[in-house]
């Protein structure tokens, strides 16, 4: 079983030509709510994938919150571990441009409302913790030391960036980063992709560094490689990242080797950069079978 400790929220997303600058108003062409939240989505992702996956998270008592809780269930995700809040359910702002790219802004609400009391129980019986950035640092922590304590291994999506404990870092048996939140981890420049993840990958497991439109770069202790993107249409960019964390731990669950895994997020980043939003945008594990087939 995978655990995915993580944010819940209802994405807002704007369609226009490009985002606004300071002091601009821009008008968009359409609005249209989604659900969303690191950890929901790569929760779904993961799900999607094959996993059999629990989230722990936070949701406000509110509409939004009923409709999260709705969804991830016909998803078939264990949800006896999410949290009721008096704080609003979390809401992004999402600005999706013509160009793919995207621009995002959070309400964190229920997600930094989320009790410490039953971690133990929650996390117990897992074989990999997944834990992003969106929710209280000091609730991933605590589960990072419990995956130590249990010999759990523990996957952080250090994003979005943020500044890291020292504690939270060396507690990282996997860690997966962005190249913007890899140099600020690093706190130096490196020449290459390849560099930083060697250097990031010193002391665990491994690490991954996702490059966007350039594919992955990953390293562990016997080995190391790049990865290239699959050339699609982009239509949002939004789930990506998420696709890729839920998709590539729920590989690493199912038995399957670091490239083997890497190499199934990246074509789940890729299907999902196809279509809008982000847990609608999450490929089946056979939609991920079939387009791995036919690269």
């Amino acid at each position: 079983m995978l655990v995915v400790v993580g944010s819940c929220n209802i994405d807002l997303v704007l369609r226009l030509d490009r985002a606004p600058t300071a002091g601009e108003t821009r008008i968009a062409r359409s609005l249209s709510l989604h659900n969303g939240g690191k950890g929901a989505n790569q929760a779904v992702a993961a799900s999607r994938a094959g996993a059999q996956v629990r989230l722990l998270g936070g949701l406000g008592q509110d509409p939004y919150g009923g409709r999260l809780y709705q969804a991830l269930t016909t998803e078939g995700i264990d949800l006896s571990a999410l949290s009721w809040s008096q704080l609003p359910t979390g809401t992004a702002c999402i600005f999706v441009e013509d160009s793919g790219d995207n621009r995002i802004a959070i309400y964190p609400g229920a997600n930094r409302d989320i009790p410490l009391a039953n971690l133990e129980t929650q996390i117990a019986g897992a074989s990999h913790v997944l834990a992003q950035l969106e929710v209280d640092p000091q609730l991933v922590t605590a589960a990072a030391r419990i995956c130590r304590a249990q010999r759990i291994t523990f996957v952080l999506n250090a994003s979005p960036a943020a500044e890291i404990s020292p504690e939270l870092l060396a507690l990282a048996d996997i860690l997966l980063v962005n190249a913007e939140e890899a140099a600020q981890i690093l706190g130096a420049s490196v020449s290459s992709a390849m560099e930083a993840a060697a250097r990031l990958a010193q002391g665990r497991q491994a690490a991954i560094i996702t490059l966007g439109k350039d594919g992955a770069a990953w390293a562990n202790a016997t080995g190391q490689g790049c990865l290239p993107a699959h050339p699609v249409a982009v239509e949002d960019s939004t789930g990506c990242g998420d696709a890729f964390a839920g998709v590539l731990v729920a590989a690493l669950a199912a038995g399957a080797t670091l490239p083997t895994a890497i190499a199934r997020a990246n074509a789940a980043a890729a299907l999902t950069a196809t279509a809008l939003g982000a847990q609608d945008a999450m490929p089946s594990r056979l939609a991920i079978d079939q387009f791995l087939a036919s690269q």
